[in-house]
């Protein structure tokens, strides 16, 4: 293998698996020591519902990339915490909208501050120019495999 193929297949390795993963931990240990009781898949949900609130199953799968037996799970165990209520759609009886309960809303401002402190952690001593080529190269990879 050439030494420039593998370097991009060590590149691809990082930037899905190990930075991610490591974002994540820390998130998820934020908030299991503030007693939220949240999983990062929930939190995925619950920020698009904070920033949409009553949307489609149908719309939360698009918006996280997640099939629709992952987000029905989720959002079961969302519904079971008291944390989220489907309501049938007016318009499609066939689709269940989702709405945050005032649990979740109340949630939305810690949740904010820990992921801001998760990213600041994150990215702590990384330039805004080096932070803008990285945005910029997984906006073009994204866009070829889109």
């Amino acid at each position: 293998m050439p030494n420039n193929q593998f370097k991009k297949s060590e590149l691809y390795s990082f930037i899905t698996g190990v930075a991610s993963t490591a974002i994540a931990r820390r998130l998820q240990k934020k908030f299991n020591q503030a007693d939220l009781n949240l999983t990062i898949e929930q939190w995925s949900v619950l920020y698009h519902l904070w920033k949409e609130d009553g949307i489609s199953q149908q719309d939360l799968c698009k918006a996280t990339f997640r099939d629709k037996p992952s987000m029905t799970r989720l959002v079961d165990n969302l519904e079971k915490a008291g944390m989220v209520k489907r309501i049938p759609s007016k318009a499609d009886r066939r689709k269940n909208m989702i709405y945050l309960t005032e649990q979740a809303k109340e949630m939305q401002d810690p949740c904010y501050g820990f992921a801001e402190e998760t990213v600041e952690e994150a990215l702590s001593g990384v330039s805004d120019d080096k932070i803008e080529v990285c945005k910029e190269v997984l906006k073009i990879v994204y866009e070829n495999l889109r």
